[in-house]
């Protein structure tokens, strides 16, 4: 049981009142860009303009997770939370009365500044509500909220996009915002800051190679799903050639993947966290190198789809990992983790698209992803080897 400023809660709840908040982030981060082709013409820019609002809110991922962890140290984690997603509804609002171009960059740039610093922060009052054995499965369910985004999220913003105007759809998001700001008062743990907590110490985690070798893992590794999942869509209508209203269906699969796979992956990581960690990126190399055989026929593309949407459970896994290896700084890890996924949002499509330009064709993506997942490995390898020398280095020591 925790403790919150109304008395004693369940820990579900507090875990649903942060995946509230992971659904809130997912719905935005992955239905900007089904609604672009309704805002550029509004706002009066063409279509690969309009992409650059996808980059900046990464851009504010990126910046705003080490940032806001490292200047927020001292916080308390509730307090944090709440002036998180307050932040987060505030600006996602703003977007839905964006009257320029230039004002959309700037409030999806403020948009992304909390995420990071959202999700890590979450993930460690996440841990700190279970015992030790089940701390990824802790992380998997308020990730939860945000691998159901793509299936229900994304879509009900898009059909506002469509139904009622684009600005619905961040409308959408603020609304959902201001609720987890109201559950997160009302169920998580009201607990004082740690005392022995500063900027200084948080930046500490920098000072770990396995800091840096897990973000690399997640970064590299991870680029393989974003490779495929940017060009599904053209995919389905150019190769598969489904008609457009199967095109929702096929990325809500994708979803349901994601969401098998943070429901049942870390239940195996509480087991054997980097085993399970390598064991996911060989699985994702497969599902990977599937998927360039499989885009012919929805009858097989599907299944693989879902496939390598459980992929999508290494997010879980390579939190957990983070936040061991961090020692006492692990607000700024579980928040680079973000950082890291963002680098490999921005990775996969680039070189996807880059295969694509050098006319490999639409099976490319698929043979990008399972190179990228690969290369993650390889870092895992390393990892590993580096594991094994510091515990041999430490029985030395102590014989």
């Amino acid at each position: 049981m925790t403790q919150s400023s109304s008395g004693p809660v369940s820990p579900g709840l507090v875990l649903f009142a942060l995946a509230i908040g992971a659904f809130a982030i997912g719905t935005t981060e992955f239905a900007t860009m089904s609604l672009l082709p309704y805002f550029a013409p509004e706002l009066g820019i063409d279509a690969p303009t309009a992409g650059h609002v996808i980059s900046a809110y990464a851009l504010g991922v990126v910046v705003g997770a080490p940032l806001i962890t490292v200047a927020a140290a001292r916080m308390p984690r509730r307090a944090l939370l709440l002036w998180l997603m307050g932040s987060f509804a505030l600006f996602n609002g703003l977007c839905a009365f964006a009257p320029s171009y230039g004002w959309m960059m700037v409030l999806r740039f403020l948009s992304g500044l909390p995420h990071g610093a959202y999700f890590g922060i979450a993930a460690l009052v996440a841990v700190s509500l279970v015992p030790e054995n089940r701390r990824t499965q802790a992380v998997g369910r308020m990730f939860l909220g945000l691998t159901v985004a793509t299936i229900i999220g994304v879509p009900m913003a898009n059909w506002l996009g469509h139904a009622v105007g684009w600005r619905w759809g961040f409308a959408l998001v603020a609304a959902t915002s201001i609720l987890t700001v109201i559950l997160i008062a009302l169920y998580a743990p009201s607990t004082p800051a740690d005392p022995k907590a500063s900027p200084l110490r948080e930046l500490s985690a920098l000072r770990h190679a396995q800091v840096w070798m897990t973000l690399a893992i997640g970064a590299i590794g991870f680029g393989g799903l974003f490779a495929v999942y940017t060009y599904l869509a053209d995919i389905l209508l150019e190769v598969t050639h489904v008609s457009p209203e199967v095109v929702p269906l096929v990325l809500g699969v994708f979803g349901v993947g994601m969401t098998a796979g943070n429901l049942v992956i870390p239940k195996f990581a509480d087991r054997a966290l980097m085993p399970t960690a390598g064991g996911l990126l060989l699985f994702s190399v497969a599902s990977l190198l599937l998927f360039s055989f499989s885009i012919e026929s929805v009858w097989t593309i599907t299944p693989v789809v879902f496939l390598v949407g459980v992929g999508g459970a290494l997010g879980t896994v390579l939190q957990t990992r983070l936040m061991d290896v961090a020692h006492h700084a692990q607000g700024l890890a579980a928040a680079l983790n973000h950082s890291a996924f963002n680098t490999a949002n921005a990775l996969g499509p680039f070189l996807g698209g880059l295969a694509l330009s050098h006319g490999y064709g639409w099976h490319a993506p698929g043979w990008v992803g399972a190179l990228l997942a690969l290369g993650g490995f390889v870092l895992w390898m390393i990892s590993m080897a580096m594991d094994r020398r510091s515990h041999l280095s430490r029985q030395e020591a102590s014989a």
